[in-house]
């Protein structure tokens, strides 16, 4: 079973690998993925926030597992061209109770595959344009803490260190293991380009 994991877990800071195989078991995933963010009431979700190094996330901007229309899932996305910048307030589930303002391009054209293995292409706008942003970022080990300004990095400061002795606290009790064992199950699973099925590691 898949669970978001919070900051430091080894996976945020991993490069994903490109997704290699379309399966029953990424689509499985995908929708599970769908849940836990449902759930945690957030609007994007990327492979590695759940553990899995691979590039691809999903999206649904109005957050309602009512609206399934508007989900949307990018496979292997590249953004290819940036316009303008502005400045707006961002949260992550891997940081949960952490908000800050992150610079951003206005809108952005990203090109990727969806489940069906079609290609897409899409300019994006605003929230949508700032979503599919951030998502990208963590595919390549990047958070939203990273692009903080010193001054607002100072300032959350306090709260990451939070998050992440509650991550190493709850790693000392077993429910995670060591980083060491983590890096060699993310090694295994990047070395194939595909989720594990159900029942496998990951």
């Amino acid at each position: 079973m898949l669970r978001i994991v919070p900051y430091p877990h080894p996976a945020l800071r991993y490069e994903s690998r490109p997704i290699a195989t379309i399966n029953d078991a990424l689509r499985a995933r995908v929708r599970e993925m769908f849940d836990l963010m449902y759930a945690a009431k957030g609007i994007g979700l990327a492979a590695n926030q759940v553990g899995l190094p691979l590039r691809f996330f999903i999206l649904n901007l109005s957050a309602d597992p009512g609206k399934p229309e508007e989900e949307v899932v990018f496979l292997n996305p590249e953004i290819v061209k940036r316009h303008a910048s502005i400045e707006g307030e961002e949260g992550c589930l891997s940081f949960p109770g952490l908000y800050s303002q992150v610079q951003r391009a206005r809108k952005v054209r990203v090109q990727a595959f969806n489940l069906e293995g079609q290609p897409i292409d899409i300019e994006a706008h605003d929230l949508f344009s700032r979503a599919i942003q951030h998502e990208l970022d963590h595919l390549d080990g990047n958070l939203f803490i990273d692009r903080l300004t010193p001054d607002l990095r100072d300032k959350v400061e306090t709260k990451v260190r939070t998050i992440e002795s509650g991550f190493r606290k709850a790693q000392a009790a077993g429910e995670y293991p060591s980083d060491a064992e983590i890096l060699r199950e993310l090694g295994a699973i990047a070395a194939t380009g595909a989720v594990p099925s159900v029942g496998e590691a990951s």
